[in-house]
């Protein structure tokens, strides 16, 4: 009798077949190579619209999208190269952000992609700026262990004792070491001969002015730090649009942290590297965020990493895009998109090809019962 695997495929080298054609993304497409689903071995993972963007406006070349993806796979795939690493991006449903969503994604993709090597969580966060870490909008923030974390520090997962004070009680993994070797070279590569971030980001912007509105870098007169018991009172009749913090909370000095500007020969985009905080809801709490900035040296909240760390181990890499407080906006949104993107491929160009295809495949339940369906186009 037919099995359910062999109805979809005729042999088990077709199984993990699956072909794209590989065209360039600037100004013609030119048919090339023939790839197969197992040929792709970075993965990467955006959560939203403004991020996904991001992300294919940085490939060199996009490829087709994929003829074959495993069984109830509902990706969205976009396919491509990034010097010499051929990628594959997905993109979490809409509106379905958080762990358990990432987690489903990321399964989902290791079962139509099955030699994924390299893993990228890249897009916006919101920051955790302190005296010790001045992080303001627009910078970028590398995951990297800290004080017996991975990198990542799932702060919704554990139990706050009797004095308040919480405690967690589970751990979760670090990247592989050549992703993290990776960023120790390209950070002292970036102390040594600085960056090209900013300019990347507007190459890209120059190749594709549709991004202009949306992606570039907002006036620097909208980055206000609040001070955190300045508190945005959002309006009581939630059919109303809510207005800008400009408005409501205005640019009053005595509401603000001063910082000095960054001076023309500093970047206006700086990189920190350090523990980014993941839970399944937004932070938007700045009393909080002090709390977990100060006692575990958090430099970032996100939502979607603490459901990747333990079958997908990635590197998580955020642009800063608010200061997780009452005064979120979407303003910075774009840009700290495409300055995350513009930094993994920085990153990507670290990894030699033969180091990463030498790499641990992924593995474990994600692959289990895995069947395969062809997806039309």
């Amino acid at each position: 009798m037919m099995s359910k695997r062999d109805f979809y495929y005729d042999n088990h080298a077709e199984l993990l077949q699956g072909t794209s054609k590989r065209t360039k993304l600037q100004h013609h497409h030119t048919p090339g190579n023939v790839l197969r689903n197992s040929d792709y071995i970075v993965g990467w993972i955006c959560a939203i619209t403004t991020e996904y963007v991001a992300a294919q406006a940085f490939l060199d070349e996009g490829h087709d999208r994929p003829d074959y993806v495993s069984t109830n796979d509902n990706n969205d795939y976009t396919l491509g190269r990034i010097g010499k690493h051929d990628v594959v991006i997905a993109i979490l449903p809409d509106g379905g952000y958080g762990t358990a969503s990432a987690a489903s994604v990321a399964r989902d993709m290791l079962h139509s992609f099955p030699n994924i090597r390299v893993c990228l969580m890249v897009g916006i966060g919101g920051g955790a700026p302190s005296p010790k870490h001045d992080i303001r909008l627009g910078d970028v923030v590398v995951s990297t262990p800290h004080e017996g974390y991975g990198g990542v520090f799932q702060y919704d997962f554990g139990k706050t004792i009797q004095d308040q004070s919480f405690r967690s009680t589970g751990f979760l993994n670090q990247p592989p070491v050549f992703l993290q070797t990776a960023v120790n070279g390209l950070k002292a590569q970036y102390m040594s001969e600085g960056h090209c971030l900013e300019e990347a980001v507007n190459s890209v912007l120059e190749r594709k002015p549709r991004l202009q509105t949306t992606h570039k870098r907002p006036d620097p007169s909208s980055d206000r730090l609040y001070r955190s018991d300045v508190v945005h009172i959002p309006h009581s009749d939630t059919t109303i649009q809510e207005e800008s913090c400009a408005i409501v909370c205005g640019d009053d000095p005595s509401k603000l942290v001063e910082r000095p500007e960054r001076t023309e020969g500093r970047d206006k985009l700086v990189i920190h590297y350090g523990l980014i905080a993941s839970a399944n809801q937004v932070m938007k709490d700045a009393s909080i965020r002090d709390r977990l900035s100060s006692e575990r040296n958090v430099l970032c909240f996100e939502m979607e990493a603490a459901g990747l760390m333990n079958h997908f181990p990635c590197l998580v890499i955020r642009g800063i895009c608010d200061y997780s407080d009452s005064h979120k906006n979407k303003e910075w949104q774009g840009y700290a998109a495409m300055a995350a993107a513009a930094y993994a491929k920085d990153l990507l160009s670290r990894i030699p090809s033969v180091i990463a295809e030498a790499g641990k495949r992924i593995s474990g339940d994600f692959r289990d019962g895995m069947t395969f369906h062809t997806r039309a186009k």
